[in-house]
């Protein structure tokens, strides 16, 4: 396959998968979307071995490098995983009842037009489409958030709509500086904004602009990332979210959200030197790490308290970020992976669970190692995954981190970091322990709001493949070596 073609695959796939939805039944749509998501993965894996040899793939506004092809492949591989986990989703509701061919199509239909929206913002070239691709996920995802048409479901996504809308409408603002400056500096046109003309002309981009761009894309795009101040809306959508649908915002939005931030840094940093930009992620990290440690303590829902493990993980995300040096930067992709299918397994996971027991209560689920083994099993796992325990990449991502952090003189911004990651750790443990180990509730609800349907071998799988990967990347990278040297170089500017 030629590179050209490759990289319109990760956009063509799942828009086709979107057409078969809406004209096949359910559960040959339902395979059909699954394809796509590994199509995404097979087009970041093929872009990688072009990209690491020679010069990136370009084609009208759209742009390869390596750092876009690692990206293709952390969508790919949660896309993957949450697509599997929805034939089973949506098996389950028509079991129960609780869907109907209409819904069940929308959903669907949905699903394929946010993988290529997340596809499209990582494949851009120009930082306006890249805004536009980004406005376009919270558009689509706003209305699978909305999915069961609940009370809550429908408040969770207003406030989802409002409030990233609010950030994206500050991202906008911060686009605009940069063309401003772009201009000024000679630029015409859409090539005004193209990221390859940015980056070969920083030294002429106005610095008082940019510095104001750079504190607007923070905060904008922070918004969508899930850092404080602007998170509130993470654990009401994810918590209201089908499964699958919060594995993805979850695994995947957050990180090319944040993917946006780490574009616009290496133009910003080039202008300004490190110091601006570390010193707003470093407050918006420190934040963000303080809010899920406080939250996590005193959660009872266990779909939120994912969601608060997901504001903590972006706040490491941003802690590395911040420090900047290679080892943080290969560490902080790393991170992003290894999260994305921690989380994606522990929300397919819980979306088991709730069909199994009913209730998101983390007092209605108490011994379930007892009676359903197999998925006590994979959420355990997620969960030992997500607390950064060996075998798994977030174990090495975070020591990564933190040895980055004391050897950049960072120390005591390492010491308040980690010992709010220890408290969030502590949390995730006790909650997670009581509800696979502790003893059964002596009173379930009398009446569950659906009848209860075992997850069936079948069902786990995805989760286990997802595991794995998770565990193989802890030991080695593999392949992902040499690209993940080659992204963080992106990353960094060339140096």
């Amino acid at each position: 396959m030629s590179p050209i073609l490759t990289l319109y695959l990760p956009l063509l796939a799942p828009l086709a998968a979107a057409g078969a939805a809406a004209a096949l039944g359910r559960r040959v749509a339902a395979w059909i979307g699954l394809a796509a998501a590994a199509a995404i993965l097979a087009a970041g894996g093929a872009l990688a071995a072009t990209v690491t040899d020679a010069q990136p793939v370009t084609a009208g506004l759209l742009r390869a490098d390596a750092l876009t092809a690692f990206m293709l492949i952390v969508i790919g591989a949660v896309a993957t995983v949450a697509c599997w986990a929805s034939v089973h989703h949506l098996a389950d509701e028509a079991t129960t009842g609780s869907g109907n061919p209409a819904t069940e199509r929308r959903y669907l239909i949905l699903v394929q037009l946010f993988l290529a929206a997340m596809s499209l913002a990582v494949l851009a070239d120009n930082l306006g489409l890249l805004w536009v691709a980004v406005e376009g996920t919270t558009i689509v995802t706003a209305f699978l958030v909305g999915h069961r048409r609940t009370r809550a479901s429908v408040e969770a996504a207003w406030k989802y709509v409002v409030l990233c809308s609010v950030g994206i409408g500050i991202a906008f603002l911060g686009t605009v500086c940069v063309y401003a400056a772009s201009v000024a500096a000679g630029a015409h046109g859409t090539a005004a904004l193209n990221w390859t003309h940015l980056a070969a002309h920083t030294a002429s981009l106005d610095p008082d602009l940019t510095r104001l761009a750079a504190g607007l894309i923070l905060l904008g795009f922070g918004t969508k990332a899930g850092l404080a101040p602007m998170h509130a809306w993470l654990p009401d959508a994810h918590s209201q979210a089908p499964a699958p649908v919060s594995a993805l915002m979850s695994g995947v939005l957050l990180s090319v959200a944040f993917y946006a931030i780490l574009r616009y840094k290496t133009i910003t940093d080039a202008v300004l030197g490190p110091t601006y930009a570390r010193a707003l992620l470093l407050v918006a990290a420190l934040a963000s790490l303080a809010v899920a440690a406080l939250l996590l303590i005193s959660q009872r829902d266990y779909k939120r308290m994912l969601a608060y493990s997901s504001i903590e993980h972006m706040g490491l995300v941003a802690l590395g970020t911040a420090i900047g040096s290679r080892l943080a930067i290969t560490a902080v992709l790393l991170h992003i992976l290894g999260h994305g299918l921690g989380k994606a397994v522990a929300f397919c996971g819980a979306g088991q669970l709730l069909t199994t027991t009913g209730s998101t209560r983390i007092a209605a689920v108490r011994g379930l190692a007892g009676r359903h083994p197999a998925l006590a099993g994979s959420l355990g796992l997620a969960l030992l995954a997500l607390l950064g325990l060996p075998p798994f990449s977030l174990f090495a991502s975070e020591l990564g981190i933190a040895r980055a952090g004391l050897a950049a003189g960072h120390g005591w911004a390492i010491a308040v970091a980690f010992a709010l990651v220890l408290i969030s750790f502590a949390a995730l443990a006790r909650h997670g322990a009581g509800m696979l180990l502790g003893p059964p509730d002596p009173a379930p609800p009398a009446d569950p709001p659906h009848p209860t349907v075992l997850p069936r071998s079948t069902a786990i799988l995805p989760l286990t493949l997802g595991l794995a990967a998770a565990a193989a990347l802890g030991i080695t990278l593999g392949p992902l070596q040499e690209l993940l040297h080659a992204a963080t170089t992106t990353v960094m500017g060339g140096r």
